[in-house]
């Protein structure tokens, strides 16, 4: 099914805490990020933009930057911060090249009811949206307290790592409705077959 469609064949998901924890999962549990229309609904769902902004623009370019993107922070948020390797040493010299272009410029504005809501200026390039994740992955980075709240799921062939935040931080699933459902229903068909046996 086409993203384009009524249906889509997957809930793009924003519950990693970060919005480049979230660009991260667009890898699953497979390939999100596909074409530009996919891209446009991670953009607006993400809260890069705001629900109305012209989006049209978005090409196959624009793809790659966000994969890339998304593939040095993975590289940053999976290895140790004192890593000395060359790619993570080349992960973070693109990350942080790309946090010093000027994110998009919000403005308030009336809407048909008179209240305030926010607007860009113009349509957004993506050098522009790039900068605003890429600002979140130093921010990550250099926290020592969200650094040491970073954690990678635990369920069964998750890789998608999220910013623990519970209380006891002792959270083991990147989302309890999705992999601590699995995990639970895994556990009762475990124990169904062992009464059964």
């Amino acid at each position: 099914m086409a993203l384009g469609s009524t249906m889509v064949p997957y809930e793009l998901r924003f519950d990693a805490g970060r919005i480049c924890l979230d660009l991260l999962a667009t890898t699953h549990p497979e390939e999100r990020l596909d074409a530009p229309e996919p891209l446009r609904a991670w953009i607006v769902r993400s809260g890069l933009v705001p629900a109305a902004t012209p989006l049209a623009h978005v090409d196959s370019a624009w793809l790659v930057g966000f994969r890339e993107l998304r593939g040095q922070v993975g590289q940053l948020v999976r290895s140790k911060a004192s890593a000395d390797s060359r790619p993570y040493e080349l992960a973070l010299a693109h990350v942080n090249d790309l946090a010093r272009a000027a994110p998009p410029a919000p403005r308030a504005v009336r809407d048909e009811g008179g209240a305030l809501v926010r607007q860009l200026d113009g349509p957004p390039g993506c050098a522009a949206l790039l900068a605003v994740i890429a600002r979140d992955a130093v921010e990550l980075l250099t926290d020592p307290v969200a650094r040491a709240s970073l954690r990678e799921c635990a369920g069964d062939n998750c890789p998608i790592v999220y910013l623990d935040t519970s209380r006891g931080r002792r959270r083991r699933w990147c989302s309890s409705e999705v992999c601590g459902n699995r995990e639970r229903v895994a556990r009762h068909r475990r124990r169904a077959a062992l009464a059964r046996a």
